[in-house]
Formats: C-alpha cells, structure tokens, sequence
C-alpha cells in the first residue's frame, strides 16, 4: 500500500510512537527532507578537533554529530568533554561516546558550566537551545575558538505559525546572528567568521510533521496529537491533495575567538 492511501490515523499514531531520543534523524528518510547548509558542519568540526588538545562539545544530544567527527579526524584531542540537560540524551551520547573515551556530563542548558576557567582551547556545539556566551568565554583558553551551527530566526516558522498562527517579532526574530554576535562580543569574544543560509524543507506525509514535532519540542511548545488533532487533519488533507508542506530552515555558521597570545583551537 503507498504512503498516499494511508489514513490519517495510521500515519499520526506512526509518528506519535517513534522514539525521539538523540539526533538521528534517519527515520525522515523518505517522510522528510531539509537542505544542508553549504558549510558541512559535522566535516569541519572534525578538521577543528584535528587541531585542539582539549574539546568541549555542549549540548551534544545524543552524540551522533561530535561522534561523526571523531571518526573522521585524523587526531582527536588529548581530552573531550561533551554536555547534554535532557535525560534520555545523556544517556544515548554516554553510551555513543563512552567508547571514544569521552566523557558525558548531564548539565542543564540553563546552567552554569562545571568546568575550570581557561579549560577547553575547542568548544563546539550543534544547534543549542541556547548559547551560553558568558560561560563559553570563561572555559575557553585565550586564542580558544568556538565553532557552532546555530538555528537560525524564523526556522521552519512556515509549519511552527501554520499550527500557533501568526507570532510576535521578538519569537520570530530570537535567533537573530546579528543579536547572538552583540552577545558573544559582549561576552569578550571576537567573531572570526558567520554566515547564514535560508533552506528548504519538505513534509511529505502528517507521521513526519508528528515526529518532527514531537521531536523539536521548542517548535511547537505544549504539542501533542489530541491538542492538535483537527490541524493535523487539515494538513493531511491539504499535504495529500498538493503534495508536500513545504517550509524553510535557517541556520548559522558561528566562529568566534577568545583573545589572547595562543592559536589553539583555529582551524
């Protein structure tokens, strides 16, 4: 039976009972598809770890990114270290990265860094819920680099709006660059390098919308299927009749250096 003669009941009950533990985001393999950014973060994160002797990865979710490029380098660091806040995640990226010899530490995004002043000359992270600038400048050692993906302002706002309706600007604009390079330079940092693209991303079926959503719990604060069960339904109908949701994606290479007399860290 093709994905199309499928009701809406099966494809929301699919998408409401895959796990959404870590990072993976095979399952969307034929359901989903995002554009990726011209930068290859995950192939030049590993070029980064390459060059450093301590590395701090936040936010790592599951691990699979800072897994990716370990595997890829030619040397990795003396040290790496990687945070996560959610639960399930701390322990999917402890079991992924454990082997590897890094270690996992649960920290909320929210809190203070548990590590010394001047730890890390790498800190890197994959689409944080939020950078912690203050706290990056004080581990990083001088002549450090922090070298992120960031989500950018209005992503996937096309689906996100399609299900709250129309939102203010201070949501639509938060993830702003040229707001998160005010924050980092005011944290004492030098921003080297920051590009943004717009991609596109197609939702071919209601189980991927589902999933996504359940998933990238910040997009949609509070969803549930029963919530948002007639909205559903609608862009089931609406997805079967034209074909896929589409909405775009904005991200953000983010480089920025802590001065100082060292080089450690730059790629």
């Amino acid at each position: 039976m093709g994905q199309r003669s499928r009701s809406l009941e099966e494809l929301v009950a699919e998408g409401a009972a895959v796990p959404t533990e870590g990072w993976d985001f095979s399952w969307f393999e034929g359901r989903a598809t995002e554009e990726r950014p011209s930068w290859g973060y995950a192939v030049s994160l590993a070029d980064r770890l390459a060059a450093a002797t301590a590395a701090l990865d936040l936010q790592t979710g599951g691990g699979e990114v800072l897994d990716f490029a370990l595997g890829r380098a030619p040397k990795t660091p003396a040290l790496t270290v990687a945070t996560e806040g959610w639960p399930p995640n701390v322990t999917q990226a402890t079991a992924l990265l454990a082997p590897r010899g890094v270690a996992v530490v649960a920290v909320p995004e929210d809190a203070p860094l548990p590590f010394a002043d001047a730890a890390f000359d790498l800190v890197s992270s994959r689409h944080p819920v939020r950078a912690p600038w203050a706290e990056i400048a004080r581990v990083l050692r001088p002549g450090g680099t922090y070298f992120a993906q960031h989500v950018g302002p209005r992503s996937v706002f096309g689906l996100v709006e399609y299900f709250l309706g129309p939102q203010p600007d201070e949501v639509r604009d938060a993830r702003h660059p040229d707001r998160e390079r005010a924050e980092a330079e005011a944290a004492g940092l030098e921003i080297v390098d920051l590009r943004a693209e717009t991609l596109r991303v197609e939702f071919h079926d209601i189980a991927a919308v589902v999933h996504f959503l359940r998933k990238v719990v910040w997009m949609v604060p509070g969803f549930t299927v029963e919530a948002y069960r007639p909205r559903l339904g609608a862009l089931h109908e609406r997805i079967e009749s034209e074909g896929p949701f589409v909405a775009h994606s904005t991200r953000h290479l983010f480089v920025a250096r802590k001065p100082g007399d060292g080089d450690s860290g730059r790629g």
